[in-house]
């Protein structure tokens, strides 16, 4: 019998020694933790302090009374025992019934006393209660407070003071006192939270200036006039930072521009010199497929540097030239006439949905669904439906877009699809006519119509498109345009 032993790595079993402890600690861990926000933790640790103070002052106010009350007993224990040592004194020759008589109209005024008398022997000679007191002095038995003392008869006397109302009223007084601190804590812990929030009002602004840049709007500083002084000076360095990147965004783009509008120049010449030498009689059929290779290399080169050369007007804060466009949906009908072959050739079938006036700038509004549509019509599947969409949505605010069905866009992927250069899948690039600006392309345009680009993915559909603005509602009822596959590749129908 033979074993596989997996070879022994060092580094891996540091890893796990180290991974171990703290895998015994996340599962040790408390369900609770403190928040991460300044507003709840600042209420936690106010309420926290507010307690432990209310708590700590309630003791001492509980402490306090409930020595008073000690002292108050003690007291009225003392002043009862003069007198009963007085009255005993007064009348020592009295017979016995006469005595308790007069003991008991002392008692009948002094209610919440007890007094047994017992002889030298321990034998009762007087009990105004059933229940005895505890020897010693001060002692404290379960009716309340007793006080022992000789009387000049000989009988020695135990005088009980009833305390239970005051002992209701210490327990009374300690609950109140803690119901007080948990009031008084809950209700700094709310009112703090509802000051850290109105103070912190000015961050959540400033939260939101900064949500608002992006690469195209870096010429926007932050507004820190309402910011308090704590804060002003991270203002002015985020401004400051802004500024650079600013300046350099700037040079960068000038330079894009600058590159790409000396390379159209020689690009023109190369293109122009080489359709005339492919024109010249007597040319190898070799060299003229080399020619014909370059011819193609170099209209790639050129679209490059004109698409280059577009975006680095559009982020330099170009606008759409609007005009009034009556119908998008047949400006939609003629960009689908342009891409009739590539999608009778690709097999699919395509509908306009929708419509709405406005205005917009129409050579752009083409070429955004040109790259749009393109794009939907490579990686749409054989036979499918796409379909262009033009939505009003309410306002001034329109909405354009292409839904194809075909294999779907990570999630991964859905915030870069609009960057320069860049695929989701370089493997799916089919052709060399296509660079990865087109959809950078539609991300401009649609910022120049003061909108914002969009993509969704699902796996039935994939939806790309941008809003723009400058719409109105169409007076005519919404219209439906389809294009179905063509029975032969050089026919079409369309209904």
């Amino acid at each position: 019998m033979s074993s596989v032993l997996a070879p022994h790595d060092p580094e891996r079993s540091e890893r796990t020694a180290r991974v171990a402890p703290a895998s015994r600690v996340a599962r040790t861990r408390l369900p609770w933790r403190i928040p991460d926000g300044v507003g709840p933790r600042l209420s936690l640790w106010l309420a926290t302090q507010t307690f432990t103070g209310l708590a700590l002052m309630s003791l001492a106010v509980y402490l306090l009374t409930a020595s008073d009350l000690r002292a108050r007993q003690d007291e009225t224990l003392q002043q009862n025992q003069v007198l009963l040592q007085h009255l005993l004194d007064e009348h020592p020759t009295l017979p016995a019934e006469q005595l308790r008589k007069r003991l008991d109209e002392f008692l009948e005024v002094h209610r919440d006393l007890r007094l047994t008398l017992r002889d030298a022997d321990g034998s009762t000679l007087y009990d105004r209660a059933a229940h005895g007191g505890a020897r010693g002095q001060h002692a404290r038995t379960d009716s309340g407070r007793s006080l022992d003392f000789p009387t000049t008869q000989g009988p020695l006397a135990t005088l009980r003071l009833d305390t239970r109302g005051d002992d209701a009223f210490v327990r009374r007084l300690g609950m109140t006192l803690m119901a007080a601190s948990l009031i008084g804590a809950l209700l700094v812990s709310v009112g703090s939270m509802v000051l850290v929030r109105m103070a912190l009002a000015p961050v959540r602004s400033l939260v939101e200036q900064t949500r608002r840049l992006a690469a195209h709007t870096l010429h926007e500083r932050l507004d820190g006039s309402d910011q308090p002084e704590e804060l002003r000076p991270l203002v002015q360095q985020f401004n400051a930072l802004l500024e650079r990147l600013n300046r350099s965004y700037t040079q960068l783009e000038g330079f894009n521009a600058d590159v790409a509008h000396e390379l159209r120049t020689p690009l023109a010449t190369l293109i122009t010199a080489t359709e005339l030498a492919m024109r010249q009689p007597g040319v190898p059929p070799s060299t003229l497929d080399q020619l014909g290779s370059n011819l193609e290399e170099l209209r790639r080169m050129a679209g490059i540097v004109n698409d280059m050369l577009f975006l680095s007007h559009a982020n330099s804060g170009a606008t759409a030239r609007r005009q009034h466009v009556p119908s998008l949906a047949a400006l939609a009908r003629d960009v689908a006439d342009y891409h009739e072959a590539a999608i009778a050739e690709a097999g699919l079938h395509l509908a306009v949905d929708g419509d709405a006036a406005g205005d917009v700038d129409a050579a752009l509004l083409k070429r955004a669904l040109s790259n749009l549509l393109g794009n939907a019509t490579r990686y749409a599947r054989s036979g499918s439906l796409v379909r262009i969409c033009v939505e009003p949505l309410g306002g001034e605010l329109l909405r354009l877009s292409v839904t194809n069905a075909g294999p779907p866009i990570s999630q991964d992927h859905l915030p870069r699809l609009f960057d320069r250069f860049y695929r989701a899948d370089p493997s799916r690039t089919r052709g060399a006519d296509h660079h990865g600006l087109g959809l950078s392309i539609v991300a401009a345009i649609a910022r120049m119509h003061g909108g914002a680009p969009f993509a969704t993915s699902t796996p039935e559909q994939t939806r790309v498109g941008l809003t723009v603005m400058g719409g109105e509602r169409p007076s005519s009822p919404r219209r439906r345009w389809r294009r179905r596959r063509p029975k032969s590749p050089g026919a079409a129908s369309t209904v």
